[in-house]
């Protein structure tokens, strides 16, 4: 009899009841669920492209459309777009010791009452207001009066500013003075002489000096306009130093601080009449 006992046969699959499926061939159903799958997704797709295409027109041309997109921005957004040139505004030629020499002056915003408290408030000179696309402003003539001393006016002596009596035609011509737009700001007032030079304050008395083309000379010789105590009478506030006024003292102009006095208020009151020359 052998030492071993040999193994029993395999049973057959029909024996144990179990049998492969041969009516449909192996991964069918991985094939079915993937397909199902694609076709949704597709369908996801164009349904989404279609309500894409459908959307209102301003949205869809704002995407490529730089026309369209800036025309559909708010007035919250802030434009930083290059402003185009005033058209008929022209570059001044150059500068000269003449009046109209700096007439491409900007103007800028009229200046504020100064914090030293100042009278009153600007005045734009309308009478030298230019005509469109000129660039020269109208010159005014124009003699300066005290109110406190009527019989006064600014006279141009020695270099120097006075308030004088003017009787010869030299001295009337010498108290007439050429009204432009102010050299440091056009809303306020430059007065030049016959000669072509301009008045301006140094060392804060008022004097004639030409042109030097500098910025300081031009800031210098502007004076704004404001509200004086005295009926058709003007105050003229220095450009460069706010609060200061132009006032006669010892019948000298100068620049000089307000002050809350009834003397200062007289000194510093000028009416503009017509030229005496």
């Amino acid at each position: 009899m052998p030492d071993t006992t040999p193994e029993p046969p395999a049973r057959a699959s029909w024996e144990n009841g179990w049998a492969p499926d041969t009516s449909r061939a192996p991964g069918t159903r991985r094939l079915w669920l993937a397909g199902a799958l694609a076709v949704a997704t597709t369908v996801a797709c164009v349904t989404a492209i279609a309500l894409m295409d459908n959307g209102p027109d301003g949205s869809s041309r704002a995407a490529g459309d730089p026309s369209a997109s800036a025309s559909a921005a708010g007035p919250g957004l802030i434009s930083f777009a290059t402003p185009s040139a005033a058209k008929g505004a022209t570059t001044p030629a150059g500068r000269s010791g003449s009046p109209s020499a700096r007439s491409g002056t900007s103007a800028a915003a009229a200046p504020h009452e100064s914090a030293a408290g100042g009278p009153g408030t600007p005045k734009t000179p309308t009478e030298h207001a230019s005509s469109p696309g000129s660039t020269k402003p109208s010159a005014t003539h124009r003699s300066v009066r005290s109110v406190n001393y009527p019989d006064r006016y600014w006279h141009v002596s020695g270099g120097l500013v006075k308030l004088d009596p003017v009787a010869s035609a030299a001295a009337r011509r010498d108290a007439t003075f050429t009204v432009v737009k102010g050299l440091a700001d056009a809303s306020c007032y430059s007065f030049a002489t016959a000669d072509g030079s301009y008045l301006r304050h140094r060392d804060f008395l008022l004097r004639s000096e030409r042109d030097d083309g500098s910025a300081l000379f031009g800031k210098d010789a502007t004076f704004c306009p404001r509200t004086s105590s005295y009926p058709g009478a003007v105050m003229l506030e220095s450009v460069n130093y706010p609060g200061r006024y132009l006032r006669h003292q010892n019948f000298q102009l100068r620049l000089d601080s307000w002050q809350r006095s009834d003397l200062y208020r007289a000194d510093s009151a000028f009416r503009l009449t017509g030229g005496l020359a």
